[in-house]
């Protein structure tokens, strides 16, 4: 996968509820075309995704539930309990959905490109983009949110995070950093202000 000629892509990045798709969002309003990694993610496993069958041969009817759908919560309670687990769904995963986000990164007319993966770093997508932003989050925020927001019991949600690699690691590599621990106002006025700079510099390249 290489960079898409013509456009400006950003890598926006940052572990479990730290907020990314709100930033997405609000990029998105500001005129940036987007890409959700973990949507298309979703989209493979629909029982039509181009992973689905590959998976269910690997993992087992098992995980289907009444609808014939990979249940995606028990999916991850597998494979976030199983580092191995979790290596081979990626191996099956990740190709695929690099595929897709190569073809919707090549469809979409913005020259600003928004394209947010929990594992931008960890993969080929890293060398794709020109910048990487990174969304963090306090781990004690991250916690409530997975519990509150999403109804995981606490010990899931600790699972789920000491399973993702450290946000340090993404942090090294930022090219920006938006904190997501504040109200939405704060997050809105940070998005803004990188999306304004990220504007000038281009008018100024193109000046």
């Amino acid at each position: 996968m290489g960079r898409w000629p013509g456009k400006v892509v950003i890598g926006l990045t940052g572990n479990i509820a730290v907020g990314k798709s709100q930033v997405l969002g609000q990029l998105q309003a500001l005129g940036a075309g987007v890409i959700d990694a973990d949507r298309v993610a979703r989209d493979v496993l629909e029982p039509d995704g181009a992973a689905f069958a590959r998976v269910v041969a690997e993992f087992g009817e098992g995980l289907l539930d009444a609808q014939g759908r990979i249940d995606r919560a028990a999916l991850g309670r597998l494979v976030f309990a199983d580092a191995a687990a979790l290596a081979r769904l990626e191996a099956l995963t990740h190709p695929v959905i690099r595929r897709r986000i190569d073809e919707l990164a090549r469809a979409a007319p913005q020259p600003v490109l928004v394209i947010e993966a929990i594992k931008l770093l960890e993969g080929e997508l890293a060398g794709a983009v020109d910048a990487v932003w990174v969304v963090d989050a306090a781990p004690e925020t991250q916690l409530a949110r997975l519990t509150g927001q999403r109804g995981m019991t606490p010990a899931d949600a600790r699972q789920r995070l000491l399973a993702q690699n450290p946000q340090a690691d993404k942090l090294a590599r930022a090219d920006l950093v938006i904190r997501n621990d504040g109200s939405l106002a704060a997050l809105q006025d940070q998005v803004r202000a990188a999306w304004q700079s990220l504007s000038d510099g281009l008018s100024a390249r193109a000046g």
